[in-house]
């Protein structure tokens, strides 16, 4: 069976070494074009593009599909199926139709809720105990394909989304790698997904930062883990700004934002219901510390 591999970040390159060390004969790779990074802007591969490299596989970075050579390209690979994680492309229809078993998507959460680009993040942002990764018949509108299979997972009280991503990876590398093994019997039959339980994960972003104090506890501790690593929970104290990195629920009460004090372990703030103990945290144009560590140079009047 010949297979296309399309992904671009770490859950991608994840799933695409579990299928590569189980004998599949992945064919091609596409994953998204080479972008500048860090102070220097220089560009860099998707941790896909490298994996593919290493193991001497054909790699195709078009920005698009509209390209009429770009889907010709892809036709002359002749997959059977094309296995999708974390590509960051809309596939058109035409490239749909290629694969003679159809295309197969490793998404981040149980479908279907949570469809869209930042599934694991709003599980932990939503307080949610339980997630997990669906393998799914591809369609043209987003994540909406039939499901074949999914595999669950609880959620950590104090882990973060990118602890769940990193968990939620190995874990789809293992549905994939399953669900691949149907494909060789021919194309698996999926069952439609429940419109009625449809939600949606839209992509994070900066503006979602500030911590709202007049909320619960939990509502903040997961916000900061929802948050983490990117785009990170923020919060000015003591007339400093920081970034967030770690709170755990704590003991207390009082005016929303107001300092309750310092523990040996970090720093409690009052919320709107209860109270957070921050753990670590990172102070404009510093290094991520533990909170006491912070503090004890830099001490605030409560």
């Amino acid at each position: 069976m010949r297979v296309v591999f399309m992904g671009t970040p770490d859950i991608a390159a994840t799933c695409l070494k579990r299928i590569l060390d189980d004998g599949f004969d992945v064919v091609g790779v596409y994953t998204q074009p080479d972008r500048p990074k860090g102070r220097g802007m220089k560009m860099v591969f998707s941790p896909v593009k490298e994996l593919a490299i290493a193991h001497g596989i054909p790699v195709f970075q078009p920005e698009n599909f509209r390209a009429d050579e770009d889907v010709q390209a892809l036709r002359e690979l002749q997959p059977d199926v094309c296995a999708v994680v974390a590509y960051g492309r809309i596939l058109p229809q035409p490239v749909l139709d290629i694969p003679t078993l159809g295309c197969v998507n490793i998404h981040a959460s149980l479908l279907p809720r949570y469809r869209g680009s930042a599934p694991y993040q709003w599980a932990v942002l939503d307080g949610l105990k339980e997630t997990g990764v669906t393998a799914q018949h591809m369609s043209l509108k987003m994540d909406a394909g039939d499901i074949i299979d999914a595999a669950k997972t609880t959620i950590g009280e104090n882990e973060t989304a990118g602890e769940l991503l990193d968990r939620l990876a190995v874990l789809g590398a293992d549905l994939l790698s399953r669900t691949l093994r149907r494909f060789e019997n021919g194309r698996p039959v999926g069952m439609p997904q429940d419109e009625s339980k449809v939600t949606f994960a839209p992509m994070l972003d900066k503006t979602m930062c500030p911590i709202d104090w007049s909320k619960t506890a939990q509502q903040v501790h997961d916000h900061v883990r929802g948050l983490n690593p990117w785009p990170c929970a923020t919060a000015t104290i003591g007339g400093t700004f920081f970034k967030i990195h770690a709170t755990v629920i704590a003991e207390g009460s009082g005016q929303p934002g107001k300092i309750l004090g310092l523990t040996k372990t970090g720093l409690c703030i009052a919320c709107g219901e209860g109270a957070v103990e921050i753990r670590v945290l990172q102070a404009e144009g510093g290094k991520r510390m533990a909170a006491p560590d912070y503090f004890r140079g830099h001490p605030l009047e409560t």
